[in-house]
């Protein structure tokens, strides 16, 4: 059964078809032939024989005039999937002899194994003749760091988030992404935020939540809404308060210090209870009354008056 993943790249590609000519020629290098327009066309694949395939998506590129240029079939794989090999090289001659034009299979592949997986040549007959697909992977995705940049190309700036975030830079790419899906709307953003969530694994889930808390302990600018739904509330919360209590412990002690250090500078001796007093103390307001006493004070109860 096609997961969210999956059925939110068809739905990238869909929306946006002329993602895949560009992706052609800006990451492959393809010399994709000139076009005036891109369209989705149906993607069910009858033969004679009884068996009915079926890609993701097929998109047919035309050029000014409407003759057929290009078709290019995309294909979502985030597994490995042996029956691929044989339904690849069907989609290419299937959609070939029915366009009568040139055919080329897309994949994208977010995983580096499955991605280096799809892009093996396949061999349709003894050597004589083969299916190469063209893989969105790793390897061909960049690594997005720029907010700028991935503004500039949102959805491959998802792509790179799925691709990259659980690599050294993958926070930085995740970053870059959520940036990027800001100028989407709220539905859409969600969605391609909860695809790039779910690829994350728990180092970086955890490394991603961290930096939403501190954003938010810190008064920054908060991260969108959509990121606060999917990240566990109770979990952020949580940590959330365990920071800000370990702040304002921090806090506390070195007031405390402060004034034991200028105590003891002052030679002013203190008992048991006032020491005890000193280290109870949880007010802050309270602690700088105490320091600013210490100048003028011969005693430990004048400081603690």
């Amino acid at each position: 059964m096609p997961t969210l993943e999956h059925n939110a790249l068809v739905e990238m590609f869909r929306e946006t078809p002329e993602l895949a000519p560009r992706f052609l020629v800006t990451l492959f290098h393809v010399d994709v032939p000139q076009h005036a327009s891109v369209a989705v066309v149906e993607s069910s694949l009858d033969q004679l024989i009884p068996v009915e395939f079926r890609a993701d998506l097929v998109l047919e590129l035309r050029d000014a005039n409407g003759t057929l240029v290009l078709a290019i079939v995309v294909e979502i794989q985030r597994d490995e999937d042996p029956d691929k090999k044989f339904s690849w090289p069907v989609y290419v001659t299937v959609v070939r002899a029915r366009k009568r034009c040139d055919t080329v299979v897309l994949v994208v592949a977010p995983g580096a194994d499955v991605a280096a997986w799809a892009a093996e040549r396949i061999d349709v007959g003894l050597g004589f003749g083969h299916v190469k697909p063209l893989v969105l992977g790793p390897a061909v995705v960049p690594e997005i760091t720029d907010p700028a940049e991935a503004e500039h190309d949102t959805e491959l700036a998802v792509l790179s988030a799925v691709a990259h975030g659980n690599g050294p830079n993958g926070l930085a790419v995740v970053q870059a992404a959520l940036v990027a899906l800001e100028r989407l709307d709220q539905e859409h953003a969600a969605v391609y935020f909860q695809v790039i969530w779910n690829g994350l694994r728990e180092p970086m889930r955890r490394a991603l939540e961290a930096l939403v808390m501190e954003r938010q302990i810190e008064g920054e600018a908060t991260f969108p809404s959509f990121v606060q739904k999917l990240i566990d509330r109770g979990k952020l919360e949580g940590i959330r308060e365990g920071k800000l209590e370990g702040i304002r412990e921090g806090e506390l002690k070195g007031k405390r210090d402060t004034l034991l250090r200028l105590l003891a500078r002052a030679g002013i001796p203190l008992t048991e209870h006032e020491s005890e007093r000193i280290q109870a103390c949880t007010d802050v307001a309270t602690l700088d009354r105490w320091i600013d006493n210490v100048l003028a004070a011969k005693t430990a109860a004048d400081v603690l008056s």
